[in-house]
């Protein structure tokens, strides 16, 4: 099986267990191909490892790329997946982890199951992201697995945010900025800001206004056939754009557009793994002295 291996930071828990799942591979007669940035992590010695750049979308040979790292690596890592319709396999040596499959606690076990064939996709909805004004940067990465959203910059000022779903005036959010969430992420940045949680297979997105002036402003959900229109006025004649980790600076009067991509991300779930056990553990669902009882 040839199988990619990426990692967005390098630390030195991380680096061993990377190390650990590339010997588990050679030991099992893999092919390996690694983000070039970990090549000065590698031995000499080591033979038999190719390289790809994190710039590029990964070749068609591969089966499945390996992401180590916490969810923040994932969401890096759909870049050189994008639609080429390789599955992640998720390897958490992070914190929360509601993207990642496999915790670094129980690595050999995951490894073993994950080459049984014991495992199924999650089929994960991604926006895609254009403007009035042609942007370069969201023409190579104008997608998110997570979430959009539009903040406040070099102000203290709210922002006037018009949105319009299918051609049709909802609202102007005067607030601090707006969430656009995926079911993926809604467990991240939109629960931070209050908004409900989703489970992935969910066909919706989430518009959720951050601090907004009206606290009738709540959280909404809208099928994810809606196309979305954003205008964005305020102080500033800036406002910062946020693809996932990406952040770009637009001006304001340039109109975002936002729709369902047309590709989709799989990601892998080991047998014995469920969206709602993950929920209960992370976020210390059930953990009251009455249900001991």
């Amino acid at each position: 099986m040839n199988i990619a291996i990426y990692s967005a930071f390098f630390s030195p828990e991380t680096l061993t267990y990377i190390r650990t799942v590339i010997a588990y591979l050679e030991s099992h007669q893999h092919n390996i191909s690694l983000v070039n940035r970990l090549k000065k992590y590698m031995s000499a010695e080591q033979e038999g490892i190719s390289y790809f750049s994190d710039d590029e979308i990964l070749a068609s040979n591969i089966d499945f790329l390996f992401s180590i790292g916490g969810d923040g690596t994932l969401l890096r890592s759909i870049t050189i997946v994008r639609d080429s319709k390789i599955p992640i396999f998720g390897i958490n040596t992070g914190r929360l982890g509601f993207l990642t499959s496999l915790h670094r606690d129980v690595l050999a076990e995951g490894l073993d199951l994950f080459f049984k064939k014991k495992y199924t996709f999650i089929k994960r909805s991604l926006l895609e992201v254009s403007t009035k004004n042609t942007i370069s940067a969201l023409e190579k990465i104008g997608f998110a697995l997570n979430e959009v959203s539009i903040n406040r910059k070099n102000t203290t000022s709210m922002l006037s945010i018009k949105a319009e779903l299918d051609g049709k005036h909802l609202t102007t959010y005067w607030a601090d900025g707006l969430i656009v969430s995926t079911p993926t992420g809604s467990t991240g940045y939109s629960l931070s800001n209050g908004g409900p949680i989703v489970s992935p297979d969910s066909a919706c997105w989430i518009l959720n206004p951050i601090a907004p002036h009206n606290i009738n402003m709540r959280p909404l959900i809208v099928t994810d056939s809606t196309a979305i229109k954003i205008s964005v006025d305020g102080r500033d004649k800036n406002h910062l754009l946020s693809l996932d980790s990406r952040i770009l600076t637009i001006e304001n009067g340039n109109d975002i557009y936002l729709k369902k991509a047309a590709f989709s991300i799989q990601t892998v779930q080991l047998e014995g793994a469920f969206f709602f056990d993950t929920l209960r553990e992370k976020l210390f669902w059930g953990q009251d002295s009455r249900n001991t009882q």
